[in-house]
């Protein structure tokens, strides 16, 4: 019944925010920014209820007089200013139902959005209680009605017995202290309703409190324009004597009120009581959910890893990790939160046709506002430049071009970095230890890399060999350390300079961290497969989970021309040794008639199948040469691995001729 309709009032909140999207434009859309229209009619009731207050006599004998003089004085201003006060006050209430309707037309009242929806539910009980409160003020016929009204139905409940009704029997016992509490009400229940108001949007991230400029203007006119053609004038002045034969009622603020001598007053309570009681359990009513646990997100450019709670959508995930995501309508409307799912699956949600088309789908593109991730999900976000750099470049374990820096690399962050150590592992291997100056950072996670700057601006990549600084241990003083592979490539011009001129005390230009090749966090078997120097994003990512406990089997395969070219052999074994779920199989391509080498032979992936020839339950990391990553993935994907379970890593060495001199 629930799930039904919630359905036809999807359906129906879909088409008008499509109309209202064709007629204002999705960034004017009115029904993307109920929250915040609620918020500035709010001050917009608060401001002109100020200034009646301000001219507003609390007598009994006055009260009435004093509005009238109101409406009638200052050139038509004072009738302006009640009109926009009791405008103001239906349309707070109108958008409030309908922002209340819409969430739950589209469910977001489960999970953590209980919080939001309870504290909703108790908003428009202030809203409902204020506008009451303030009809009994002007002292007219409708305020004799609604006071009188209002007293008899909580003179109903136990322990009042009438009491209250009987300020009301004869004129004279309705006393003035009796209006100075009932002015008192009405000014202390929109404080309440504004802390509340406060409270109601601190577990919504990045919540908007008023609407965009433009629409804020086109209200203030309509409400202008509204006040100026519909009249709104007193009743009559209350007399106890009689009862009020002929009202005009207020069906925004005063819906209640006409069952309160329609029905009984005990039904009355029942249908106000057993209502507000179905609204606040609403989060925990059927249809239920699963709990569920928290995935992982990993957002591109970055990246960026996060923790998204069950049912919140990806841009929910981000802006709560405090992540400068493009969004505007959050609805599913104008399509700037356009991401490309990169791995994982994620439950598309509500959206406009116009804003993400069947085109984008088949591209595996989605909208972060209404998208919720299904499993841990990898993703990149859609034309942002200032966090996006382009096309991952591969591995710089070599003389590497960044393809990255050539797709647009001017957001990269640039630092200058000194040479600590080097130490040359073998006759083409170069082990650099650079440093960043005191106090500046770099925080990448394993397995991306950075751009080194040469003096006539090219740029070569290499991957962080090392593990992230851990800010629990490293004093914020101290500048981060970074690890370099750098092979030596013939006639690379830098690669020539890091082997024949490069020492200790030289100062690099560096732009980074960059790069998506990360180890997820899932608990699947993870098969990394290194192609020689690919080692050193294997080795960052590898130390990475072991500093983090991880106890999914880990699996390397690095594979090398000759058995020299096994740097740091002896770390990995020590690995093996200290962490029984990892695993390391080295393998050697051109080993020929080496008999003392009684390991694997032949191609590094071939190995990897010959083990596992069966893929499907794993992840596969690659990393290596272009070559070695386009003979693998296609093998590996033929053998059940899940595309959304194969990262890989690519490098091309460059090959221009060294800097003559």
């Amino acid at each position: 019944m629930t799930a039904a309709l919630q359905a036809l009032l999807r359906a129906g909140f879909m088409r008008a925010e499509a109309l209202f999207n064709r007629a204002f434009g999705d960034r004017l859309n009115p029904l993307y920014h109920l929250g915040a229209i609620s918020f500035f009619l709010f001050w917009v009731v608060g401001a002109t209820g100020l200034v009646l207050y301000a001219f507003f006599d609390t007598s009994v004998e006055g009260a009435y007089r004093s509005v009238e003089a109101i409406t009638a004085g200052a050139w038509g201003a004072g009738s302006l200013v009640r009109k926009l006060h009791r405008h103001a006050s239906d349309a707070m209430v109108l958008t409030m139902l309908l922002h209340l309707a819409r969430y739950f037309a589209f469910d977001r009242l489960r999970g953590f959005r209980w919080f939001s929806w309870v504290t909703g539910v108790g908003l428009l009980w202030f809203a409902y209680i204020a506008g009451a409160n303030g009809y009994m003020l002007p002292w007219d016929r409708l305020a004799q009605f609604v006071t009188q009204a209002s007293f008899e139905w909580l003179d109903w409940l136990p322990g009042f017995g009438g009491t209250l009704i009987r300020n009301f029997i004869r004129p004279e016992q309705v006393s003035d202290r009796l209006f100075s509490l009932l002015v008192f009400i009405h000014i202390g229940v929109p404080l309440a309703m504004l802390l509340v108001m406060w409270i109601h949007v601190q577990r919504v991230p990045k919540a908007a409190t008023l609407p965009p400029r433009a629409m804020a203007l086109a209200l203030a006119l309509t409400l202008v324009l509204l006040a100026l053609v519909v009249p709104v004038a007193s009743q009559g002045p209350a007399d106890l004597r009689s009862a009020p034969a002929t009202l005009s009622l207020d069906w925004f603020l005063l819906p209640i009120f006409p069952l309160l001598y329609a029905w009984p007053l005990a039904g009355v309570w029942a249908l106000v009581g057993i209502g507000t009681l179905v609204l606040v359990l609403m989060p925990w009513l059927p249809p239920r959910r699963g709990a569920g646990q928290p995935l992982q997100l990993t957002m591109h450019p970055g990246p960026a890893r996060i923790a998204a709670r069950p049912g919140e959508t990806l841009l929910e995930a981000g802006l709560r990790a405090g992540l400068a995501l493009p969004y505007d309508c959050r609805a599913g409307g104008c399509g700037l939160c356009a991401c490309t799912v990169l791995h994982g699956r994620v439950e598309p949600g509500p959206f406009q046709e116009a804003a993400l088309t069947a085109a984008m789908r088949a591209r595996g593109q989605a909208l972060m506002c209404c998208a919720v991730a299904l499993e841990d999900v990898e993703l990149e976000v859609e034309g942002t430049a200032s966090l996006m750099s382009g096309d991952v470049s591969g591995d710089a374990a070599g003389d590497t071009a960044s393809q990255a820096a050539a797709a647009g690399g001017s957001a990269m962050r640039r630092q200058r970095a000194l040479v600590t150590s080097m130490q040359r592992l073998s006759t083409d291997l170069m082990r650099v230890f650079i440093r960043l100056p005191e106090g500046e950072h770099m925080p990448f996670i394993a397995g991306q890399y950075i751009n080194i700057v040469q003096g006539d601006g090219s740029k070569r990549a290499f991957s962080f060999a090392n593990v992230p600084a851990d800010p629990a241990t490293t004093p914020s003083t101290a500048g981060d350390t970074i690890e370099l592979h750098i092979r030596r490539m013939p006639g690379g011009r830098f690669t020539t300079h890091v082997f024949e001129k490069m020492a200790v005390g030289d100062a690099l230009d560096i732009e980074g961290p960059l790069g998506r090749f990360t180890l997820s966090t899932s608990e699947r078997p993870a098969l990394l497969l290194a192609g020689a120097t690919g080692f050193a994003p294997i080795k960052s990512m590898l130390e990475e989970a072991f500093r983090r406990g991880v106890r999914r089997p880990l699996h390397l395969y690095w594979g090398v021309r000759r058995r020299c070219d096994l740097y740091l052999l002896d770390q990995v074994e020590a690995w093996q040794r200290a962490h029984p779920n990892f695993h390391f199989v080295p393998v050697l391509s051109e080993a020929g008639d080496d008999a003392s080498w009684t390991g694997r032979r032949g191609y590094v992936h071939e190995a990897l199948l010959a083990d596992h020839p069966d893929l499907t339950g794993f992840e596969v990391y690659a990393c290596g040469s272009m070559r070695m990553v386009q003979a693998a993935v296609p093998d590996f994907l033929g053998h059940g691995l899940s595309e959304e379970r194969c990262f890989s890593d690519a490098f091309t060495p460059s090959a221009r001729p060294a800097a003559p001199g």
